[in-house]
């Protein structure tokens, strides 16, 4: 399905969102998108048409099988792209979000498969967050620490 990048960053942000709620209102995804609640009633009304979300006015926004789906495919390229940024090129971590935010449209399942081999399927990004696998499975559960160190004097204590 052809997604435009609005319609993908929406589709990421309920998924966020949504994490163990039944469903997310409105006013939470302008919120979280820095946008007015009308747009996101109007981008609700386009993703509802392509079958991503369920949404009633006045009664929240969550995600569809297939919505939910694309989610985990972002979010998995977003992961990716973070460890292949810091691991591979060096990139800080105040860096590597917003780079991967540009890189995640990339939807080329072939460039993400060959990245993850590459990579050596890692399971989370370097802050910790659990990677979806190819099959859209993702580990619950975070892990107390990033798998990578961070930079230097990051955890330096203040006196």
């Amino acid at each position: 399905m052809n997604l435009t990048i609005a319609e993908e960053n929406y589709v990421k942000s309920i998924f966020k969102l949504q994490e163990g709620q039944e469903s997310v209102s409105t006013n939470a995804i302008a919120y979280e998108l820095d946008t007015k609640p009308a747009s996101v009633t109007d981008m609700a009304k386009k993703l509802k048409e392509k079958k991503l979300i369920d949404y009633e006015k006045y009664h929240g926004i969550t995600l569809t099988a297939d919505g939910r789906k694309i989610a985990l495919q972002i979010i998995r390229r977003h992961r990716l792209w973070e460890c292949f940024l810091v691991d591979k090129l060096a990139f800080s971590w105040e860096e590597v979000h917003e780079l991967a935010e540009e890189l995640e449209h990339v939807r080329s399942e072939k460039l993400t498969s060959r990245l993850s081999d590459f990579l050596g399927n890692p399971t989370t990004d370097p802050h910790g967050d659990p990677i979806p696998d190819a099959q859209g499975k993702m580990n619950k559960v975070r892990p107390h620490h990033p798998r990578t160190k961070p930079p230097p004097n990051a955890w330096k204590w203040r006196q």
